[in-house]
């Protein structure tokens, strides 16, 4: 009987053991994902928002990124141009390192989100429609990172760094409220559209509108 508890006894550590390891090698396998996650959305992204900001990688700079949300109804031109573009190249660099989590992601969510009300709204979802596909899967992985962390392999964890909630609470505010004032934002209509209607009412015709 002895005999018997002991060979139980060591059946129970060896499974222990075994558990416990493929625990940890789980561990290591997720937040290896995490890191590859971080590293590669968030540095396309801060790629992406420096073609805004500095005019690298063929993008246009500030001043092409500034005519381009003028016209979308986004005035002054200039500092949206530097919010959008701070907000994805700041906000992708912070998710590739893992610095000052959950910043980083937060900045995406908003960005994504000012993309996909004013240039992809109304298409078709797919990228070659000129849809939202892009910023919809942004969107996931931002939010897959705020719900798990950065994981170990980042600037926080190294530096032991982690931000109070309220500051979190004030940005993500902050970010709600400029993607609102973006999204109740209208472009002017230009001058001929609006000379063609003023001579449309004048004779008569529109006046069912009225």
């Amino acid at each position: 009987m002895k005999q018997l508890q002991e060979l139980i006894g060591m059946e129970t550590t060896s499974s222990d053991s075994v558990l416990a390891e493929d625990t940890a090698q789980a561990t290591t396998m997720r937040n290896i994902g995490l890191l590859l996650l971080r590293v590669t959305v968030g540095a396309l992204l801060a790629g992406h928002g420096a073609q805004k900001l500095f005019g690298w990688f063929g993008g246009y700079g500030l001043k092409g990124t500034a005519g381009w949300l003028e016209s979308m109804g986004l005035k002054p031109g200039h500092l949206w141009a530097t919010g959008a573009s701070a907000s994805e190249f700041g906000g992708g660099t912070l998710t590739a390192l893992g610095l000052f989590h959950p910043i980083g992601p937060i900045a995406t969510l908003a960005a994504m989100s000012m993309a996909i009300a004013k240039a992809h709204w109304g298409k078709p979802i797919w990228v070659s429609e000129g849809g939202a596909e892009l910023p919809v899967t942004n969107i996931a992985v931002a939010l897959a990172l705020i719900l798990n962390g950065p994981g170990p392999y980042s600037l926080d964890h190294v530096f032991g760094i982690r931000l109070p909630r309220a500051v979190i609470a004030l940005v993500a505010v902050a970010e709600a409220v400029l993607i609102v004032l973006g999204i109740v934002a209208r472009p002017t209509p230009p001058p001929a559209a609006q000379n063609h209607a003023g001579a449309e009412l004048e004779g008569g015709k529109g006046a069912e509108t009225f």
